[in-house]
Parts: structure tokens; C-alpha cells; sequence
């Protein structure tokens, strides 16, 4: 090859200047919309343009849910979602649980029950929770332990989730 390939690349892709991208999404019932680079994850998006900073970079690698999301109702690792694929989509982050009249019922008995120590993994349980109930407003413990398996708590407050949640499905 005599390189004239690779130059005629770089000229057409301009690697040194990251192609930007306008999305629209419903976060928290609003609408916003941003300017993004393709790399930008849901995660970066959330805290840094739109300062919401309840869920957290935990693993990185979609392990931990410190830093789950609801996208259009589902929890989803918002590390690893680019902000572009979330374009017209609605998220909800642990900010927009609660509403003007007050708490949501599960932050409520997570408080109730003890649910929480230092707080960092909180807002991927709650946010994890409400999905299931959402998808299943009578679980089992077994299904609540399942749904909840990929969040980690290093507190260890599993048991007084479990309980707080069941205490939310039992009212």
C-alpha cells in the first residue's frame, strides 16, 4: 500500500475533531435534549450536562447497578449505554422517583427499614425496584432477591432491602 489510502481516511473521518450529535429524551418527565459525542454514555450524560448525580460509576463494566437507569422502564447499566442509542427514549433516574406530594413508597421503607448505609448503591436499588414492581407488583422474595442480583451493596444491607421492598409490596 503507499499510504495515499490512509491519508484520503483521515481527511474524510478528521479523527482529531469527534463528530458531535443533538438527541432528545424524556428524563424525569421533561424534555431535554443535548449535544453528544458518539463515545458519550447514558451514565456521563445524566450527571455531567444534566446534573443529576444519583446514580454512580461503580464497576465500569456492568457488574455493580450503581449506575442503573430506568430506560422507557427497564433498568438498564447507564455505563455502558451510549447516549446516542437512548435518542427519543424516556429515563428515569432516582431524582425523578419521588414527585411534589413527596417520596416514593420505596424510598420511604428503604429509609423505614434501615436500607441504606453510605448510599452509593441506593439509587440503582430503588431505581431496580421499581421495575420489578412495575413489571410484577406481587413478587416473591425469590423473585425480588433474582431481579435485584445485579446490584451490589458493600454495606450489606441486602437483607433490609429485601425487606423494605416487601414491606412496599405488602401495602
Amino acid at each position: 500500500m503507499d499510504g495515499i489510502g490512509i491519508r484520503t481516511v483521515f481527511r474524510v473521518l478528521d479523527l482529531n475533531s469527534p463528530m458531535k450529535k443533538t438527541i432528545s429524551l424524556k428524563v424525569n418527565g421533561g424534555e431535554r435534549s443535548a449535544e453528544v459525542e458518539p463515545r458519550t454514555t447514558l451514565l456521563e450524560l445524566v450527571r455531567e450536562q444534566f446534573y443529576l448525580t444519583g446514580a454512580k460509576l461503580g464497576c465500569d463494566i456492568q457488574v455493580c447497578g450503581a449506575c442503573t437507569l430506568l430506560l422507557d422502564g427497564k433498568p438498564v447499566s447507564a455505563c455502558s449505554v451510549l447516549a446516542v442509542d437512548a435518542d427519543g427514549c424516556e429515563i428515569l433516574t432516582v431524582e425523578g422517583l419521588s414527585d411534589k406530594d413527596g417520596l416514593h413508597p420505596l424510598q420511604e421503607a428503604f429509609m423505614e427499614f434501615g436500607a441504606l448505609q453510605c448510599g452509593y448503591c441506593t439509587s440503582g436499588f430503588l431505581l431496580t425496584a421499581k421495575a420489578l414492581l412495575d413489571e410484577c407488583p406481587q413478587p416473591s422474595e425469590r423473585q425480588i432477591k433474582d431481579y435485584l442480583a445485579g446490584n451490589f451493596c458493600r454495606c450489606g444491607c441486602y437483607q433490609e432491602i429485601v425487606q423494605a421492598i416487601k414491606n412496599v409490596v405488602g401495602s
